[in-house]
């Protein structure tokens, strides 16, 4: 654990700080990442002892209340803000909040001001879903030379305008494997192979919560079996739910013992005091 201050002037204490993160190059160490989305995961997450954490803006209280320690990244959605003095007041909001790291799809131009103001920015290569109509839907990255050729070049100019880390999504794994050692920026590898400085995954992916309907992308890999339960807990509900229905339509409930008596005696008390009221005694 290291003592740090927090952006918010605070006295604070982290797993791991920015310049841990950026000793990883070259380490032969992987740290993981992933993102919870509730109190409950953030819990699983601490318990099961996974290093970083991913987070949207309104998570952050949530998570310095469950994990003060943890290395948090934010994010907002790309099209949440829209100036850049609107981004800019955002990203300082989250890290005085509690923030390490502040996630954006924005511009070099908006990622360079924010760096140049102090706030450790972190960036998108690779598959950047948000903008999958542009490249033809969701794909690999970086299977041919040109393209992997670009990515590099990416790197190097987010490089440039002061961007701290990466998450490299969906890139084929060669490329990030020779790229990595040639840029300062910490890669945070999803579905790009082994060579990012750390391993990211979706809680969702990781506990298995898929539906046998849906079709999870290629690098998601179920180490657990949670959509089983959320379907048991599902026909549980509908049982349940449907048994209350047939029991209140039979006329059954509610049962007497759910229900409310008066003490013995006062039945008879309370008749005899209807019987004989009446608007004058209002």
């Amino acid at each position: 654990m290291k003592r740090i201050y927090d952006f918010s002037r605070k006295p604070a204490v982290r797993n791991y700080t920015i310049a841990d993160l950026q000793m990883l190059k070259g380490s032969g160490r992987k740290l993981s990442i992933a993102n919870p989305s509730n109190k409950d995961e953030v819990r699983a997450c601490v318990e099961a002892e996974i290093d970083l954490f991913s987070v949207g803006t309104d998570q952050i209280e949530d998570v310095r209340g469950i994990a003060p320690t943890h290395f948090t990244s934010v994010a907002n959605t790309w099209a949440h803000l829209g100036s850049n003095d609107e981004l800019l007041a955002d990203a300082f909001d989250a890290m005085r909040r509690g923030a390490d790291l502040y996630y954006t799809l924005r511009s070099f131009e908006a990622i360079e001001m924010m760096a140049r103001e102090g706030i450790p920015v972190q960036s998108h290569i690779g598959l950047i879903p948000t903008f999958s109509h542009y490249c033809g839907g969701l794909r690999g990255w970086g299977r041919k030379a040109d393209e992997a050729l670009k990515i590099y070049e990416t790197l190097k100019r987010m490089e440039d305008v002061g961007v701290i880390a990466v998450e490299a999504e969906c890139i084929a794994e060669e490329v990030l494997e020779a790229v990595n050692t040639k840029t300062s920026i910490v890669t945070f590898s999803l579905g790009s192979g082994m060579a990012g400085d750390v391993i990211m995954s979706f809680v969702a992916d990781i506990c298995g919560e898929a539906s046998e309907e849906d079709k999870p992308p290629k690098h998601a890999h179920a180490f657990g079996n949670v959509g089983r339960l959320h379907k048991q807990i599902h026909d549980e509900r509908v049982a349940a739910l449907g048994a209350f229905h047939s029991e209140v339509t039979a006329g059954n409930f509610p049962y007497p013992q759910t229900n409310i008596s008066m003490h013995d005696g006062e039945k008879e008390k309370f008749l005899e005091a209807l019987d004989k009221w009446s608007p004058t005694h209002q």
